[in-house]
């Protein structure tokens, strides 16, 4: 099963949540963990997760400690390129974090698509070399 992070800067979280309201079918097979006010929202909206701590406190580490220990297979980050924050030293760790260890990162919708769907696609090639075989 796959582990999925998912971090939405505020003007960016109505959007996640389409993106994966548009995506439910998929989600079953997959294991959402988000930070602190990307996860509550997400659950406002009817979508489980697994919560982590906010960003600015911690949460940012949190997902890049667990990239480096392979819990976590794609990040989602939906940014506000508008948006400087205080702990963008975190941010770049997470984001250098993602190039060191292979893991696919999103940062907009577009890319996120094309990661789901080729995630989607992976999988459906492994069922059918696991019938083969």
């Amino acid at each position: 099963m796959q582990n999925i992070a998912l971090i939405a800067h505020d003007a960016k979280k109505p959007e996640l949540v389409r993106f994966l309201k548009e995506h439910e079918d998929w989600l079953p097979g997959v294991n959402l963990l988000a930070t602190g006010r990307t996860a509550e929202f997400l659950e406002e909206q009817g979508i489980k997760c697994r919560h982590l701590s906010p960003g600015k406190s911690g949460g940012y580490n949190e997902i890049t400690e667990m990239i480096g220990k392979g819990e976590v297979d794609i990040v989602i980050f939906l940014r506000d390129h508008k948006l400087v924050q205080p702990h963008h030293e975190d941010i770049r760790r997470l984001l250098e974090a993602c190039n060191v260890n292979n893991i696919p990162l999103a940062t907009n919708k577009a890319t996120a698509e094309l990661v789901i769907l080729g995630l989607i696609r992976k999988e459906s090639i492994e069922r059918m070399k696991r019938n083969i075989d």
